[in-house]
C-alpha cells in the first residue's frame, strides 16, 4: 500500500550493497539469446540525428532483428532509429535481447546504488512474454534466488485492481450499481454514518477514490502480531475514519475505501473475499501462484491461510542497515485484504496483464465483459494534462512520449511493486522489490522501459522562465496533502509528511521541497492555465488558480491534492515555537534556584502564578524531551507503524495537554499579577515582564498543537 509517511521515517542510507546480491536468475521461458545476459554497453547507441526516412522494410520486427554475417558473435545489432527519433516505431515490438540488457543495467545499478536485495521483472507484449527474470535473492539465510515463476512477491496495492474486477462483474450482472450509495451493499454495522454529510457515498465515489475520507494508517494498516489480525469487516467496523470533505469533490487516495468496497462485493454474493477472488479471477486464469491469504494458525473468524506449497515461495521482506540486510517480519495485511493483501509472482502477474490487454479473456476463459473492459480504460473524471486519474480503480497514467496506460502501484513497508499496461503498444510492465529502498526502482522502471524504446530523446534540464519569475507571489507558499488523518496525534505526522514548500529560484524555476529531495519544475504552455513540467523529467504539475493566486495543485501520482496552508500548520511555525518555549521553561525552572531573595517578594496570587508557570515549564520541557526520545526511533519505519503511537508519545502529548490547560489558567491570572501589591512584598516589573512573554509563548505553542493535533493523547 501506498505509505506517504514512508518519506519523513526511511532511514537515508548511504553504504555500498555487499557482494553477490545483483546476481540474476532468468525464467525457462525467457528466450534464449546467449549463454549469458548480453551487457548493455554494447548495445548502446549514440543518440540519434535526424535522418532520411528509413527503408520501408526496416521498420519490421523481423528486419530489425536480423543481424547481418559481420556481427560479432555475442553482441545484438542496434536497433535503426524511427523518423520520430523513438528507438521503435509504435508497431514495433520490443527485441527481447536488447530490452534484457537495457533492464538488466537499470535493475543491477538501482540494487547496488540503493541495497536492494531481490528483484522480479515481468514484460509481455502482443499476448507473448517478451521478459521475465529474478534477480538477487528472496531469502538470505538459507539462500534463496528469486526465481520469476515461483517467488511470491506482496504486491501491496495491486490488490485493489481485483477488488475493482471483481466490483465491476457485479455492476455488470446487475447485482450493484456503480451509481448508487455504498451502504446498499453493506450489512447494516459497517454502514457509512451521515457525520454531517447529506450526500452519501456512491460506489462510483469508491472506484475513483473520492468518498471524503480522511487517511488513517498507523497503529492498523499492518500487523506483525498475528494474534491482533481481525476480519475484514471487523477492521471495517472498528477503524472507521471521519469524514472530511463531500463525497466527489476531490480524490484523495483511500485503502479504507478499496476495502469498503470489497466488503460490499463479498457481502453481494455472499462468499469471503479471499474465496471469490480465487473462483472468479486467479483460478480461471491460471495464475496457480497466487493468493490474497497470508501464512498463519488456525484463528476463528479469519479467512484460512495460503497453501503450504505457496507460503514457502513468499519473499522474505528487507530493511538495509549500515550492517547489512536486516530480516523483516512478516506483513500481516488480511485485515485489509481487498486494499492489499495479494502475493504474487513475476509470470503469474504476466498473465495478468494479458487478461487486461485482451479486454478480460485469456485462454479462452472470460473473467469481465465489454462493459468492465470499457471502464477500465475509461476515466472517471477529467485531470489537467499530465496528471494520472482513475480509470474505475485503475489508475490512469500519462506516460513518456504522450501515451497513456493504466495499471497500479503498491508498496508495504519491505516491498515496492509497480504494474502497467499500455493498450496501444500492446504492452504490458511488472516490477516489484524486497526492500524498503526499492522504492525508487519500482516507480521509475516502467517510465525507463518506455522511454528507453518508444520515445524520442529529451533535452534536459528545461530552462527557466523568467514569467514564473515575475509571477512567483502567486504559487509561493506552503501546501499540505489532502491524504492525511484529520484529528488526533496521527494528523500531527500528516502534517509534517505531506507539507510542500514551493519557491521561486533565481533562474526561473519553480521549487518544490518537502522531506523528500527538492524537485524543480517550469511551465509548460502558458502559465496562467497553471501547468508545470519537471526540468529533468516528464512529470507535471497542475495548479488550481483563482483571484491571482494558487489556492493548490496535484502532482502527476494524482493520488491527492495539495491545498495552500495557514501560517499555524506549518512545520516551521512549530518548531521556532518549540525552541523558544524549551528555552523559556528551562529559564523559568533556572529562576527558581538563581533569584535572589529580594525576587522572591511576592503577593499570594503572585505566588501561585509562579507555582503553575513552574510546574508548567516542567510539563514543557518533559514533553519536549519524549518527544525527542520518540522521534529518535522513527528511522525504522516499523517502530512507528506497529508501535503507535507507544508510551512515549502518549505520555508527551498528555504532559502537552496538561500544560495548555494551566496556560489557559495563567491567562487568566495575568491581569491580577500587573496589579499585585505594594512595590516591597510584589514583582519586579521586570519579573512580571518576563512571566507575561512566557504565558504569551506558551499560549502560541498551546494553540500550535492544538491544531496540530498533539493535545489529545486519547485520539491516537
Amino acid at each position: 500500500m501506498r505509505l506517504t509517511i514512508k518519506a519523513v521515517f526511511a532511514a537515508v542510507l548511504t553504504l555500498c550493497a555487499g557482494p553477490g546480491l545483483a546476481q540474476d536468475q532468468a525464467s525457462p521461458a525467457a528466450p534464449p539469446v546467449s549463454k549469458g545476459p548480453v551487457p548493455y554497453v554494447s548495445l548502446q547507441r549514440p543518440t540519434p540525428r535526424p535522418a532520411p526516412a528509413r527503408p520501408a522494410a526496416a521498420s519490421t520486427p523481423a528486419a530489425a532483428a536480423v543481424a547481418t554475417p559481420s556481427t560479432p558473435i555475442g553482441l545484438v545489432p542496434a536497433l535503426p532509429v524511427t523518423p520520430s527519433g523513438a528507438r521503435l516505431a509504435p508497431r514495433e515490438a520490443l527485441p527481447p535481447a536488447e530490452l534484457e540488457a537495457f533492464v538488466d543495467g537499470v535493475v543491477r545499478s538501482a540494487m547496488a546504488r540503493d541495497h536492494i536485495a531481490g528483484v522480479t521483472v515481468s514484460v509481455v507484449q502482443n499476448g507473448q512474454v517478451v521478459l521475465k527474470k529474478g534477480y538477487g535473492f528472496a531469502s538470505l539465510a538459507p539462500a534463496r534466488k528469486v526465481d520469476p515463476d515461483t517467488t511470491l512477491f506482496r504486491v501491496g496495492s495491486i490488490s485493489k485492481t481485483f477488488t475493482w474486477i471483481a466490483l465491476m462483474r457485479e455492476i455488470e450482472a446487475g447485482r450493484i450499481r456503480a451509481d448508487a450509495p455504498v451502504n446498499l451493499y453493506l450489512p447494516e454495522r459497517l454502514q457509512i454514518r451521515d457525520q454531517g454529510f447529506r450526500t452519501p457515498v456512491r460506489v462510483i465515489n469508491l472506484m475513483d477514490h473520492s468518498p471524503g475520507f480522511e487517511d488513517r494508517a498507523l497503529g492498523q494498516l499492518f500487523e506483525r502480531n498475528f494474534a491482533r489480525e481481525r476480519s475484514l469487516a471487523e477492521y471495517l467496523r472498528q477503524e472507521r475514519p471521519r469524514r472530511v470533505r463531500a463525497p466527489g469533490e476531490i480524490s484523495s487516495y483511500s485503502n479504507y475505501g478499496a476495502a469498503l468496497a470489497g466488503q460490499a462485493v463479498s457481502y453481494v454474493s455472499g462468499k469471503p473475499f479471499e474465496r471469490l477472488i480465487e473462483e472468479t479471477i486467479l483460478l480461471p486464469t491460471g495464475m496457480r501462484n497466487t493468493s490474497f491469504r497470508e501464512p498463519h494458525p488456525p484463528k476463528a473468524g479469519i479467512p484460512g491461510a495460503i497453501p503450504d506449497r505457496l507460503a514457502g515461495q513468499i519473499s522474505q521482506g528487507y530493511r538495509w542497515i549500515p550492517s547489512g540486510f536486516e530480516v523483516r517480519p512478516f506483513e500481516y495485511i488480511g485485515h485489509g485484504a481487498p486494499a492489499g493483501s495479494a502475493s504474487s509472482t513475476a509470470g503469474d502477474i504476466a498473465r495478468y496483464m494479458q487478461l487486461l490487454l485482451n479486454n478480460g479473456t485469456i485462454d479462452g476463459a472470460t473473467i469481465y465483459g465489454p462493459r468492465a473492459a470499457e471502464a477500465f480504460r475509461t476515466p472517471i473524471r477529467k485531470t489537467p494534462a499530465g496528471i494520472n486519474g482513475w480509470r474505475h480503480g485503475f489508475i490512469s497514467y500519462s506516460l513518456p512520449g504522450g501515451r497513456t496506460g493504466f495499471g497500479h502501484d503498491g508498496a508495504t513497508m519491505s516491498f515496492h511493486s509497480n504494474m502497467v499496461v499500455v493498450p496501444a503498444l500492446n504492452l504490458g510492465i511488472f516490477i516489484s522489490t524486497n526492500t524498503e529502498t526499492g522504492s525508487d526502482l519500482a516507480h521509475a522502471f516502467p517510465d525507463q522501459v518506455l522511454s528507453q524504446f518508444y520515445s524520442p530523446p529529451q533535452a534536459y534540464p528545461r530552462p527557466g522562465s523568467q514569467t514564473l519569475k515575475d509571477q512567483a507571489r502567486t504559487f509561493e507558499g506552503y501546501y499540505l496533502g489532502t491524504r492525511r488523518a484529520y484529528r488526533g496525534l496521527e494528523s500531527m505526522i500528516g502534517l509534517v509528511t505531506t507539507g510542500v514548500t514551493v519557491s521561486v529560484d533565481s533562474k526561473g524555476r519553480l521549487v518544490t521541497s518537502g522531506f523528500g529531495p527538492a524537485r524543480t519544475w517550469v511551465p509548460e504552455g502558458d502559465l496562467a492555465e497553471g501547468r508545470l513540467i519537471s526540468t529533468t523529467g516528464t512529470e507535471h504539475l497542475a495548479f488550481d488558480i483563482a483571484d491571482g493566486r494558487a489556492q493548490s495543485f496535484q502532482t502527476g501520482g494524482g493520488g491527492q491534492t495539495f491545498q495552500r496552508a495557514g501560517f499555524w500548520k506549518q512545520p516551521s511555525t512549530a518548531t521556532f515555537l518549540a525552541v523558544f518555549t524549551g528555552i523559556a521553561a528551562a529559564a523559568t525552572l533556572a529562576g527558581v534556584l538563581l533569584r535572589n531573595r529580594r525576587e522572591f517578594r511576592e503577593t499570594s496570587i503572585q505566588s501561585r502564578a509562579s507555582l503553575i508557570q513552574n510546574i508548567q515549564a516542567a510539563l514543557w520541557l518533559t514533553m519536549l524531551i519524549l518527544f525527542g526520545l520518540w522521534l529518535s526511533r522513527t528511522g525504522d519505519l516499523a517502530n512507528v507503524m506497529y508501535g503507535w503511537p507507544g508510551p512515549l508519545l502518549f505520555i508527551a502529548s498528555a504532559c502537552a495537554m496538561v500544560a495548555a490547560a494551566l496556560t489557559l489558567a495563567t491567562l487568566l491570572l495575568l491581569p491580577a499579577i500587573w496589579r499585585g501589591g505594594r512595590r516591597v512584598d510584589s514583582w519586579t516589573p521586570l519579573r512580571k515582564l518576563a512571566f507575561s512573554v512566557t504565558v504569551l509563548l506558551y499560549s502560541a505553542f498551546a494553540v500550535v498543537l492544538w491544531f496540530w493535533g498533539v493535545l489529545s493523547p486519547w485520539s491516537g
